[in-house]
């Protein structure tokens, strides 16, 4: 269920003492089933990179599929190899000295906090209650997602700027969440955008050390650089 620390974003978190732990499904509706809401409206499925890296392989791409199809089909036994993958995940991190943080939504936009489960005849609303010392985080397109309670949980908005989107940016603005914006290159990040500060986004995939109230710059690669949606400024 997931990649740990197999891409290059996420390994640059060992060097801040972090193993991330990634689930990749299979995005918007690639698999007959809808796991990114909004996607349309953002326009940032054509963009997506979830061919990225090893993506790129059709071995890959069915998995992917097979374990989206595996969350609707069986949701029992898809969080019970997920809360083991997250148990192994634990235990690397702790034979190597690191700190564990898992990523659900790698490439899909699911409402974790709404997903409760049965395991070892105990029930859990969700994930985190079941880890409640390791540090979870996303990526979201969906601002006023009801996780303030949840003190594990860490949400990043993602921007897009179409039209259709805008209203989605402009609630996460007025609510004051971390904004993560990907510019076409290096050279078109600002010092500000959307009146906010502008934080580097590269240097590690850690999104819940960053500061709320942030534009975290991000730059575009591999199909990315040719979007022309307005997922990416430049």
């Amino acid at each position: 269920m997931l990649n740990i620390d197999t891409n290059a974003k996420t390994v640059k978190g060992q060097k801040y003492g972090y193993m991330t732990g990634v689930m990749y499904l299979s995005p918007y509706t690639k698999s007959g089933r809808n796991v990114c809401p909004l996607a349309h409206k953002a326009e940032c499925h054509a963009p997506c990179l979830d061919t990225a890296g090893r993506g790129a392989f059709a071995n890959v791409q069915d998995a992917r599929i097979a374990k989206t199809n595996l969350f609707f089909d069986d949701r029992d036994a898809f969080m019970d190899r997920f809360v083991r993958d997250v148990l192994r995940l634990e235990r690397m991190a702790l034979a190597r000295g690191l700190i564990p943080v898992c990523r659900p939504n790698g490439t899909s936009d699911i409402k974790w906090e709404n997903i409760s489960f049965d395991f070892s005849g105990h029930h859990y609303a969700n994930i985190f209650e079941m880890f409640p010392f390791m540090q979870f985080y996303d990526y979201t397109k969906t601002p006023g997602r009801s996780v303030s309670h949840i003190h594990n949980y860490d949400l990043t908005f993602s921007y897009s700027g179409t039209d259709a989107f805008r209203p989605y940016v402009r609630n996460a603005m007025e609510q004051g969440m971390r904004i993560a914006v990907v510019f076409r290159s290096r050279g078109d990040i600002p010092e500000r955008f959307l009146g906010m500060e502008c934080v580097d986004g590269d240097d590690s995939d850690l999104r819940f050390l960053d500061p709320q109230g942030v534009v975290v710059a991000l730059y575009a690669k591999g199909r990315a650089r040719l979007d022309a949606s307005g997922f990416v400024v430049g």
